[in-house]
């Protein structure tokens, strides 16, 4: 039997015109790993800032099971000044008697590649991220929350954090706009939308199926209501029938109907990203002959040459600080190499998104920011007003006038996306475009690189998006040396070379001693029995069964008056389903042993 380790009820939460939590209601069990995703601005941080304590609700109760130990990582970790990363790990352990303490930090120090006596306050932004996350892990929680735990951390580490999680005792609820991470870990995903918390069993592809299905469900449900709305809004019009007694009840209920619409939250659109593309760049974009980059004793990139060509879309790969960024600068000619050739083509106008966005100025205006000295933007043969342009990235028109610096993460990487397409372009180059956006956003985004005519340059720790988008890959190979791989990042594992001793990793767990093997026994006949037959049989008939109640169970977890007295029905039927989905893989399994 599961343990509720955290019940929201009825709980009420705002900051602004719409509330971020509108009485909603969660339960968190024990030994699940939930994926936290919603748009920004939407509330994510804040429900974990309920969650551990440091916000309390306006309204409704949140009960904790006794006990209940919390460790939380944010995305910016705050660490303690002038202390060893040893020293901070370790903690007080004597004070808590936790003698295993010393050990378990030694394993994570050695698996991370950390130097212990390192200062916190001299460490770069992923080595802050590994530490924070060695921390929480070392304390040892009964509930984990992690709120974007990819920033910053390369694919090395990406990996070792996956892995840690999987053999993780606790429950765990993490922020990611990581859709190959949340696949790899998450046993169930929760969307905040619209101030409502809404629960789906399985990864993050099993909730793009069901999420289309509940959209189009609920999309089908207020057209049926919009339209007995107007024909009783045309009914009200029609004068004296509306006053007769008969029909007072009748009059209350368009009162109602009236009500609920106003108070529907519609879903908010999606951004309308365009970009205002230059004339053809020549075929040859970059030709970059024998690159050496040293900083002092350190070889960064040793004799790299590569020839980029005009629609070439190409992602640069590699650990942090590998020199990825340095390779690409040197390749734009913003940075001049130790040594080599670089030679640009015919007609070439860059867009630069950099990691930083230190190119906003922080005090001007959003208006300002994207078309200084002018209200028009020029988007291919359109002209927009700053206006109109601003909300197709989903700011306001209220918001044009309001500076930069008051712009959350999210914001400021719309922003600079809408500065970089409203100028003509036809070589694209974006340093960590993923950080700070939300997986709709991150979509539409791929699909505009794919469809962009120019040339595509990028930095990412994004699996999923240099899968969708890149067509061939430069990856750092440890000693400067730097190899080309068509393909994404999926055809650069399966084409590599092992990676050498001195190829800066995190460092694997070490494999435990395997039990002695028992005696070989006699392989066992390949003959099928009759009644294995008869089973194998029936197999797929079985599966169709449990594949249909699953749709069925799906299609009345779009119902939204399922959730009128709480989510207690929803979590039936979610239990149904994964109790259906183990049988459904008992059923696979089985099925491929008697193919065998």
């Amino acid at each position: 039997m599961s343990i509720h380790l955290v019940t929201l009820n009825r709980v009420h939460l705002a900051f602004g015109h719409h509330p971020l939590l509108d009485n909603a209601d969660l339960i968190i069990h024990d030994n699940e790993r939930c994926g936290l995703i919603g748009r920004n601005g939407t509330g994510k941080s804040s429900l974990l800032k309920l969650i551990d304590q440091r916000l309390q609700p306006d309204e409704g109760d949140i009960m904790f099971k006794s006990g209940l130990r919390v460790a939380t990582v944010e995305q910016e970790p705050d660490l303690p000044k002038d202390v060893s990363i040893y020293d901070y790990l370790c903690g007080d352990y004597a004070e808590t008697e936790d003698w295993q303490r010393v050990g378990r930090v030694g394993a994570l120090i050695d698996q991370l590649g950390l130097n212990g006596d390192a200062l916190t306050n001299a460490l770069s932004g992923g080595t802050r991220k590994r530490v924070a996350l060695a921390k929480a892990m070392t304390d040892e929680p009964d509930l984990l929350l992690l709120d974007e735990p990819t920033n910053h951390l390369d694919f090395d580490g990406i990996l070792w954090l996956e892995q840690q999680l999987k053999q993780f005792r606790g429950s765990l609820i993490v922020i990611t706009h990581d859709r190959a991470f949340l696949d790899a870990v998450a046993t169930r995903i929760i969307e905040l939308d619209r101030g409502q918390i809404f629960s789906f069993p399985g990864n993050f592809s099993r909730w793009q199926e069901r999420k289309a299905e509940w959209l189009e469900a609920e999309a089908q449900q207020n057209a049926k209501f919009d339209k007995f709305l107007a024909q009783e809004e045309v009914w009200i019009r029609t004068g004296v029938q509306a006053r007769r007694t008969r029909d007072e009840g009748r009059v209350r209920r368009l009162e109602a109907l009236r009500r609920d619409r106003a108070a529907r939250r519609e879903r908010s659109g999606n951004v309308n990203f365009a970009i205002a593309e230059g004339r053809k760049s020549g075929r040859i974009v970059i030709e970059a002959e024998h690159i050496q980059q040293r900083f002092d004793e350190r070889v960064l990139i040793d004799d790299f040459s590569t020839i980029v060509m005009r629609g070439d879309r190409i992602g640069f790969i590699g650990p942090n600080g590998a020199g990825k960024t340095t390779l690409l600068r040197i390749l734009l000619g913003l940075h001049t190499p130790t040594s080599g050739h670089i030679k640009h083509g015919t007609q070439l106008t860059i867009g630069y998104f950099d990691q930083m966005r230190a190119n906003l100025d922080e005090n001007a205006t959003l208006a300002e920011t994207i078309s200084p000295g002018t209200e028009w933007v020029e988007i291919g043969d359109q002209r927009k007003h700053i206006m109109s342009y601003l909300e197709d990235f989903l700011f306001p028109a209220a918001r044009a006038h309001s500076p930069v610096k008051t712009l959350s993460g999210g914001e400021r990487a719309r922003l600079a996306l809408a500065r970089m397409f409203a100028q003509p372009t036809n070589v694209l180059v974006l340093d960590e475009p993923t950080n700070d956006l939300d997986i709709e956003t991150l979509e539409l985004l791929e699909q505009l690189l794919t469809e962009y005519t120019g040339t595509v340059m990028l930095v990412s720790h994004d699996r999923a998006f240099l899968n969708n988008v890149v067509t061939q890959v430069i990856a750092a190979e440890g000693q400067g040396h730097w190899g080309e791989y068509v393909g994404g990042y999926d055809d650069w594992l399966a084409q590599r070379p092992e990676p050498s001793n001195n190829t800066p990793a995190i460092a694997s767990p070490k494999p435990k001693a395997e039990p002695p093997k028992p005696a070989a026994r006699p392989a066992p006949s390949k003959k099928i029995a009759p009644w294995e037959e008869r089973e194998l049989a029936e197999l797929p008939e079985k599966i169709a069964t449990i594949e249909a109640r699953q749709a069925q169970l799906a299609s009345e977890l779009t119902n939204p008056d399922l959730y009128k007295d709480g989510n207690e029905k929803a979590e039936a039927l979610n239990q149904e389903i994964e109790q259906l989905e183990n049988q459904l893989l008992e059923l696979f399994e089985r099925w491929e042993q008697l193919e065998q």
